[in-house]
């Protein structure tokens, strides 16, 4: 496909210096500037003052400068100005105020991790000796940014703008109230949601496997128990296992492993998905705070504040 990953979002919190400390503790790199690094792709995530927490920005990577032109067409037949400059194209969701960023960009490439033995029924791989896993001490850090999840008030319209205009694709639907879109080849990296008010939900972020995904959570949560949110668990929607913790901003983030891969999109088919379904296939049931968090109310007042 033309676009080919997720290169960074941009994160608007009223409390820098705390969500800041935050991620840093989570796994990722600082880097200076509000800027913070996965292992395997670079500068990931920005974190910038903003009076409520929103997704500021998303910048997507393209192959050429031939898919900028094209996705500017698309735009312009959906009545949304963009800007073509050098090697980007900007243009923004006039709901959500979300900037988009297109740039051509080179394609990541991640070097294989390799398989761990497993031992099974009728099958020993792992023989005379513990699981690897039991034996990590290291800290868990997470390999690429994954997914962002964005809630707005204009589901359709916001949809449109990352579908049809910048030129995501559509891998599945939570009936009318969610879209899971693809820019690589990971089931999705963004998911927008119907919501009473435009807000950031959660960013996703990959670790080698689900032993990392519990070392992660289980390591943010020691000291902090207060910041579970939901798992450990495996969506359908993806399949991957997840964990959601929250930011002291009152973000959600979440590890998780084992996505679902699409390489042809002729093999693909979006299913449309009701009920629990569409987001749980074994763990424990999402909170109501999951769904709606608890600062939905005061940020469609505009009186938000630091979270614990």
């Amino acid at each position: 496909m033309a676009l080919h990953r997720l290169i960074s979002v941009t994160m608007g919190v009223p409390n820098v210096a705390e969500t800041a400390a935050y991620y840093a503790e989570f796994g990722l790199s600082p880097e200076g500037d509000g800027w913070f690094a996965t292992r395997d792709a670079g500068r990931q995530l920005h974190i910038v003052p903003a009076p409520t927490r929103r997704l500021v920005e998303v910048r997507i990577g393209a192959d050429t400068p031939d898919d900028l032109a094209a996705a500017a067409s698309r735009l312009h037949r959906l009545g949304i100005a963009s800007h073509v400059e050098g090697a980007t194209l900007t243009a923004h969701d006039t709901t959500t105020g979300l900037r988009a960023v297109l740039e051509v960009a080179g394609r990541l490439v991640q070097q294989p991790v390799p398989a761990i033995d497993h031992n099974g029924p009728g099958r020993n791989e792992r023989l005379d000796t513990r699981a690897p896993a039991v034996r990590r001490t290291d800290r868990v850090r997470p390999r690429k940014l994954g997914h962002a999840v964005l809630g707005t008030t204009d589901f359709d319209g916001t949809t449109a703008f990352l579908r049809d205009g910048l030129g995501l694709k559509a891998s599945d639907y939570l009936k009318d109230r969610g879209a899971f879109l693809r820019c690589s080849t990971d089931h999705h990296n963004i998911l927008v949601l119907a919501a009473p008010v435009s807000f950031l939900h959660h960013t996703s972020w990959q670790v080698d496997d689900l032993d990392e995904v519990g070392r992660g959570a289980a390591a943010m949560l020691a000291d902090h128990p207060e910041r579970h949110v939901w798992g450990l668990g495996r969506h359908y929607a993806g399949s991957n296992f997840f964990w959601y913790l929250k930011d002291p901003a009152g973000n959600f983030s979440e590890f998780y492993s084992d996505m679902d891969c699409i390489v042809d999109d002729q093999l693909w088919t979006p299913e449309v998905l009701e009920g629990a379904k569409g987001l749980l296939t074994w763990g424990p049931p999402p909170p109501p705070s999951f769904l709606a968090p608890d600062d939905l109310a005061a940020l469609m007042t505009g009186v938000h504040g630091p979270t614990g």
